[in-house]
């Protein structure tokens, strides 16, 4: 259980996880801040135990302080707190949840010798259905277990070898907007053939939330359950078809490497 955790940005990512550590029921008060107040503020307010906070006092208080600020922006806002973190006595330790940064980058620019642990989470975190791969320098296997414990709400909580981080969050960090762009597309394909637009949105997401639960649930290779859906001579080895030749499969290995390519040159 902790007494007081912090989150530093309330964006997104920061709201997901604080909304996963809030349903845990495993922190008592979580601090909240951000550059815009108000944001912050209501926040705070969906939260138990959920309160508007400034980031020195998260600084000063939080046993775990949440970075959820963009790595451009992370120097500045370390920069900021770095006085009050060495003036303190007890341990705690820094979240950070930026692409590309490192523990040890995060530990140079903070200038203290604390635990760090990484974490790249993913939008779906926010109603626990995410991922969050995570990694640690200088936290103890147990206090690593507490901190997937506490947002275990949000869904896949992985360790992770921090040299994986960055490739792992192009799969499923970066993923959702892939599949989103997917759902979008194969509903534009229903509209085209006359479905009303909601219905046909409705219907291709719904399909990918199942097809998703079929690969995790059944164990089977997509290889496997794709073939299992394709008939000789039937409809659907005719779609298949039409994207091999518009590239489906290159392209989306591209999208992968291409986002991994772009969070290696952050660092």
């Amino acid at each position: 259980m902790y007494q007081t955790i912090g989150f530093i940005g309330t964006g997104n990512m920061g709201s997901a996880i604080a909304k996963a550590a809030a349903k845990s029921g495993l922190a008592e008060t979580i601090l909240l801040s951000n550059r815009t107040p108000a944001k912050a503020a209501a926040l705070a307010e969906e939260l138990p135990g959920g309160a508007l906070s400034t980031n020195e006092e998260i600084a000063r208080s939080a046993q775990l302080i949440f970075l959820g600020v963009k790595p451009q922006m992370m120097a500045g806002v370390l920069e900021g707190i770095a006085p009050v973190l060495k003036e303190r006595t007890g341990r705690f330790l820094l979240v950070t949840m930026a692409a590309g940064l490192s523990c040890g980058r995060i530990q140079d620019m903070a200038g203290v010798d604390c635990p760090v642990i990484r974490i790249m989470p993913n939008t779906p975190a926010a109603i626990g259905a995410g991922v969050v791969q995570y990694c640690g320098q200088g936290a103890t296997e147990e206090e690593l277990d507490s901190f997937a414990a506490l947002i275990a709400p949000a869904g896949l909580v992985d360790p992770t070898p921090e040299e994986l981080i960055d490739a792992a969050s192009a799969v499923s960090g970066c993923g959702p907007a892939f599949a989103y762009l997917f759902i979008e597309a194969l509903a534009d394909g229903g509209v085209a053939c006359g479905l009303p637009r909601d219905k046909a949105a409705a219907y291709a997401a719904q399909m990918l939330a199942g097809s998703a639960r079929m690969v995790l649930e059944s164990g089977k290779h997509p290889g496997a359950l794709k073939d299992a859906v394709c008939s000789p001579g039937g409809t659907t080895i005719q779609g298949v078809r039409a994207l091999e030749k518009g590239g489906f499969r290159s392209a989306a290995m591209e999208a992968v490497i291409a986002a991994y390519e772009k969070t290696v040159k952050l660092k």
